[in-house]
């Protein structure tokens, strides 16, 4: 028996819509775990745009899981090949094959029974999509702040600048709203008017968390002496993981008001969602854009304090063996939100990374070796990069789809050029 099935793919997940029995088969072909995408909540939105009675039919018809864009399933869609549409960013197809198995994909015309040919249900599981995306994005982040020590509730209360303070209030506040949305189902014009207004303090907050860090880089870089590098160092490994921690709940907190955005144009204005869809996507990207600038400039100074540290080893041990290892945790540290939040590493932060660990493990080369170390330390400069350790492991397997889709992207605009 022949069976179809319709591919989306955002960028950050893929969406798999066919009949109940032709979706999951296909899903235990490929291995791919999925989560339910929610057709269903696009039945009532679609009763205002044109063309809603074959919509309905449409949603009744198919069923839709969302799986995340992890390598495996991006190299799924590499090697199947998916079409991009310039106008909405989404990678679409049609796979036609007997009892699931995989025949390939092809272009898909526009008829019944097509989720891919109605503009409007098109743009609702995209937009369903983007927040299966941001709910994902938010477990990340859940599951980072699980593993600190300090949870950020006790980070935000220990400080007394009211900035943070008005943080817990605001967490509070959008709970309550995520809440009421899954047992509702829907964001109403009531609940929508109590978190409107929070995303200015959220705002307000992550620029105050990115002023302490361009702060604390600036102070690291004033520093000459090994042992004021050494106390400064300190400090900053004291406090970047607090500021890192706020960031980290900020970003989850902003996810939060964008799932609960979209449900509300899909309700109010669902000709406008693609759109919104795509400006919140942009939106984020250069609030994650602020983010690694503040944090890479950090490393970069800290990567400096530890070139300075690496060549007074000999001369200052203990101040130096303190720079290099203050140096080394914030990287460490900073990297791990990186990776969490999905943010790429730009060439510069990839090498105050790979300095980090090489002159750590340079350091105690030189301290073990005595006045062996003596010529190590003279060659440190050239030999450093081409011996260190690479931590790109570290970043989060979501990374792959975002990175696959940017590569086809720059090669579709180099055959249009």
């Amino acid at each position: 028996m022949e069976s179809e099935i319709q591919l989306i793919s955002d960028g950050d997940g893929l969406a798999v819509i066919g009949s109940p029995t032709a979706v999951e088969r296909f899903l235990v072909s490929e291995g791919l775990p999925s989560r339910d995408l929610g057709l269903r909540r696009l039945a009532p939105a679609m009763g205002s745009v044109a063309g809603a009675a074959q919509a309905g039919s449409e949603i009744a018809a198919n069923s839709g899981r969302w799986v995340q864009l992890t390598k495996q399933s991006a190299e799924l869609v590499s090697k199947h090949g998916l079409r991009t549409s310039s106008k909405t960013g989404l990678s679409s197809g049609v796979l036609k094959g007997s009892k699931g198995q995989v025949k390939g994909f092809v272009e898909f015309a526009k008829g019944p029974g097509s989720v891919l040919s109605n503009p409007a249900l098109l743009a609702g599981a995209a937009g369903i999509m983007a927040q299966l995306a941001m709910q994902q994005a938010m477990d990340e982040i859940t599951t980072y702040l699980a593993t600190i020590d300090e949870k950020v509730d006790d980070v935000l209360r220990a400080h007394k600048d009211a900035v943070l303070a008005d943080m817990i209030g605001v967490d509070f506040v959008i709970e309550d709203a995520m809440t009421v949305r899954e047992h509702v189902g829907r964001v109403s014009e009531v609940t929508w008017s109590k978190v409107q207004a929070t995303s200015m303090t959220i705002a307000r907050t992550q620029a105050y968390a990115l002023r302490q860090l361009d702060a604390l880089a600036e102070k690291v870089e004033h520093k000459a002496k090994i042992g004021e590098l050494a106390k400064t160092s300190k400090e900053a490994e004291s406090q970047v993981q607090e500021w890192l921690v706020v960031l980290a709940r900020c970003v989850q907190l902003q996810d939060a008001i964008a799932v609960l955005e979209l449900d509300r144009v899909l309700d109010a204005s669902p000709d406008e969602l693609d759109q919104h869809r795509l400006a919140l996507r942009a939106a984020r990207q250069n609030r994650l854009e602020r983010i690694s600038s503040s944090t890479e400039h950090l490393m970069a100074r800290l990567n400096a304090a530890a070139g300075t540290a690496n060549a007074k080893v000999l001369l200052h041990p203990t101040a130096s063996r303190a720079v290099v290892q203050s140096s080394n945790h914030v990287t460490t540290a900073i990297v791990d939100l990186h990776g969490r939040l999905g943010i790429e590493h730009s060439h510069a932060s990839l090498e105050a990374r790979r300095w980090a660990d090489a002159a750590a493990e340079m350091r105690d080369n030189v301290l073990e070796t005595g006045t062996e170390g003596v010529d190590t330390a003279r060659r440190v400069s050239s030999e450093t990069l081409d011996r260190a350790r690479s931590v790109t492991d570290k970043l989060s397997s979501g990374m792959a789809g975002r990175a696959l889709r940017r590569h086809r992207n720059d090669q579709e605009h180099d055959e249009e050029g």
